[in-house]
Parts: C-alpha cells; sequence; structure tokens
C-alpha cells in the first residue's frame, strides 16, 4: 500500500495532467471559433456581393435597351426626314427640268448658228438692236423664197447687217411630228444652202402657234442680247430701215409692246375662222377681246421676252396666237404702242403713202391675213412700197 503521501503525489500529478490537456482543447475551441467567424464573414461578403452586382447588370441591360430604342427611333425619324428631303429634291429637280430644256434648246439653236458661220467670232453675246423671227412652216418654201428676193438681205448682206446694224433675221421653225422624216429633211437642205433658219424644240402644227411663239421668245432671247424682238409672217412686206426707226423711238422704254392694237370680237360658233374654243372666258355673247397687236406682226421689248421665257410653262395658250401673246401682259405695266405703220394695207394703199412721205413700215391684206397669193405678188408689192434702196445702209438706230 501506498502512504497517503505517495498518494497525494500521484493525485496531484494527475490533476496536473488533466488541466493540461482542458488548456488545449480550449485554444482549439477558440481558434475553432475564429475560422467559424471568418467563414461567416467571407460567405456574408460574398452573398452581398452578388445581391448588389446582379441590379447593376440588370440596370445595365436596361439602359443599353434604352439607348437602343432611342437609336432606333432617332434613325426612324432622320428616314422620315429624308424621305420629306427627298420629295422636296424631286419638286425641287422638277420645277429645273423646264428651264434646262429651253436652255439645250438656245445651245443647239446657237450651235448651229456657229456652225452655219452666222456669227461672227467672239460676238456671239454682242448686243443686237432687233431679232426679227418670220413665222414659216414646211410647205411655204416658196413663199420663204419671195422674201428672200425681196426684202430679206441675203448672204453676206445679211452677215453685214448682223455685224454693223445689229439686226439679226431668221425663218422660224420647229420639228415635224415624225422627227427626222422628209419634211426635216428638206429644211435641213435648205439650211444648208440659205443659213438663215431657227429651229425650235417644237412640234408644228397649226393648233400650236401660240407654244411655238412662246417657244420662239424664249430661244431668241437666250441666243442674241436685243432691244426688240420682232415676230412677222412670211406672207408679209417689211421695210427694215421704216422698222427699226419707228422702234428705235421707243427704245429706252423698258415693257413695251409695239405693234396695230385691235380688239375683235370673240368668236363662240364653232367652226368658222378664229373660233375661240374659251370665248366663255370673255364674258356673255358679243363680247370683245382686250386690246392686242394683230398677229402678222409686232415687236416686244427685252423686258417682255425674257418675262415670256421665265414663264413660258404657265403662260396660257389660247387657239389665237396674237390673243395668247396679249393676254400674257394682261395685269403687267406695259405699253401697248398702237402704230398703223404696221399694218398697210398693199398697193394701192402703202404706194400712196409712200409717195406722201409715210412709208410703211409693213404691208398685208387683211382679208388673206397677209399678202394675198404672196409668191406671186411679193415682187410687186415690194418694187412699188419699198423703202429707198439705201435706206437701212444710211439708217442709224
Amino acid at each position: 500500500m501506498l502512504n497517503s503521501k505517495t498518494k497525494m503525489s500521484v493525485k496531484g500529478r494527475v490533476g496536473v495532467g488533466g488541466g493540461e490537456m482542458g488548456s488545449r482543447n480550449a485554444v482549439v475551441s477558440r481558434n475553432l471559433a475564429l475560422l467559424l467567424c471568418f467563414g461567416s464573414f467571407s460567405a456574408g461578403i460574398l452573398f452581398t456581393n452578388r445581391i448588389w452586382t446582379e441590379p447593376e447588370r440588370t440596370n445595365l441591360e436596361s439602359k443599353n435597351c434604352n439607348q437602343k430604342l432611342k437609336v432606333e427611333n432617332h434613325t426612324s425619324i432622320n428616314s422620315l426626314g429624308q424621305i420629306s428631303n427627298t420629295q422636296y429634291d424631286i419638286r425641287a429637280l422638277d420645277s429645273k427640268i423646264s428651264n434646262i430644256e429651253m436652255k439645250l434648246a438656245a445651245a443647239k439653236a446657237e450651235q448651229q448658228s456657229l456652225l452655219s458661220g452666222d456669227t461672227a467670232s467672239g460676238n456671239s453675246k454682242r448686243k443686237y438692236f432687233m431679232v426679227i423671227g418670220i413665222n414659216t412652216a414646211f410647205s411655204s418654201r416658196k413663199r420663204r423664197d419671195s422674201v428672200r428676193t425681196t426684202w430679206m438681205p441675203q448672204g453676206e448682206a445679211r452677215k453685214k447687217l448682223e455685224k454693223e446694224k445689229g439686226i439679226v433675221i431668221r425663218f422660224v421653225i420647229g420639228h415635224s411630228s415624225t422627227a427626222g422624216g422628209i419634211l426635216d429633211k428638206a429644211i435641213e437642205a435648205e439650211e444648208m444652202v440659205h443659213g438663215d433658219f431657227l429651229r425650235l424644240e417644237h412640234v408644228e402644227g397649226y393648233l400650236e402657234l401660240s407654244a411655238k411663239t412662246k417657244t420662239y421668245f424664249s430661244t431668241a432671247v437666250g441666243l442674241w442680247d436685243a432691244d426688240f424682238y420682232i415676230k412677222v409672217d412670211d406672207d408679209v412686206h417689211v421695210n427694215l430701215a421704216t422698222l427699226g426707226t419707228i422702234l428705235a423711238g421707243h427704245r429706252k422704254k423698258h415693257r413695251v409692246y409695239v405693234g396695230c392694237m385691235k380688239s375683235g370680237p370673240v368668236l363662240s360658233k364653232r367652226g368658222v375662222k378664229y373660233y375661240e374654243p374659251e370665248y366663255w372666258k370673255f364674258g356673255e355673247a358679243g363680247n370683245k377681246y382686250f386690246r392686242h397687236a394683230t398677229g402678222q406682226l409686232y415687236a416686244i421689248s427685252k423686258d417682255l421676252a425674257t418675262y415670256i421665257s421665265e414663264n413660258q410653262h404657265i403662260l396660257h395658250k389660247y387657239v389665237n396666237e396674237d390673243v395668247s401673246l396679249g393676254s400674257w401682259f394682261i395685269g403687267l405695266d406695259v405699253e401697248h404702242v398702237d402704230d398703223k405703220r404696221i399694218c398697210c394695207g398693199t398697193p394701192p394703199d402703202c404706194e400712196w403713202k409712200a409717195q406722201l412721205g409715210s412709208v410703211c413700215a409693213a404691208s398685208f391684206d387683211w382679208k388673206c391675213s397677209g399678202i394675198c397669193r404672196s409668191v406671186e405678188r411679193m415682187v410687186e408689192v415690194h418694187r412699188t412700197c419699198g423703202e429707198d434702196v439705201n435706206a437701212l445702209e444710211h439708217a442709224s438706230f
């Protein structure tokens, strides 16, 4: 048996040993608690980051979607704007097409003039006094020849007239309904011989005289810078010096319309000569037209020719060409000059007046709207009613 002292020693060692293990266990428990706390803290951080990351991603996707919608809407609006701009451009283009066509016609006529040697080098844009367009038709070759052998200078004399007096004279004609046909070729052959035509971008026809008149003035004012532009029929006799003297007296006027003014009845009966399909526009039956120059010969100043050129596509065409011209000046500040020397009769009328010292500028027969049988009688009228052979050479405009 162990004594009591020995027992106490053993118990003491045991107690000491048990205490060390308890202390070690306490340290382990404390470390485990710290580890659990750190793990819980880390898990919380991860969870929190996930919670905040998802809304941010959602908001970003929402913003991207809104921006995409805005871009699409902006693109749609731009597309509508582009369509609207395109429509406006088309309308603007349409309004320019007519002007381009007119300029092309003028350029073509100018080229023909240059090729025929009619315009001296460097003088294509010079200032002229008057441009005389003789209205003619495909079937009027003999009428043209009667004019060429009487009052219209030919060859070098005509070129000299342009250079020294500033007077341009051309037969005015368009094209046939069959482009390049036998009628057009006949005019081209005649042009090769005489070089005295102004070809228009116009289809010839009796009911198209008003349209031809607009095209003539538009083309002429684009080719020649002149004080006056004149239209005369190919069966009318003209004294150039007298006509020039009359017009020179109105040279300083900007908007002047010179001719034999009349105001004839508006004919409403179908089938009669000069029937007016739009007679109802002039009031009750039996009314008269407004004052206008008779169509055999009239002259207008440059401002009026330019006005016709710039507004030709909106100027109304009546069936009668002289009425149409007069209507285009209604409402404008235009001076109408009524000069009876521009509408004398054939002999003996013009002959008597010449003997009295009042030479006529133009002569024709009212009953024929020109010189009756002009091919046979033009030489006679020229001989008896023509001005002095040196009148044009000595005239000063």
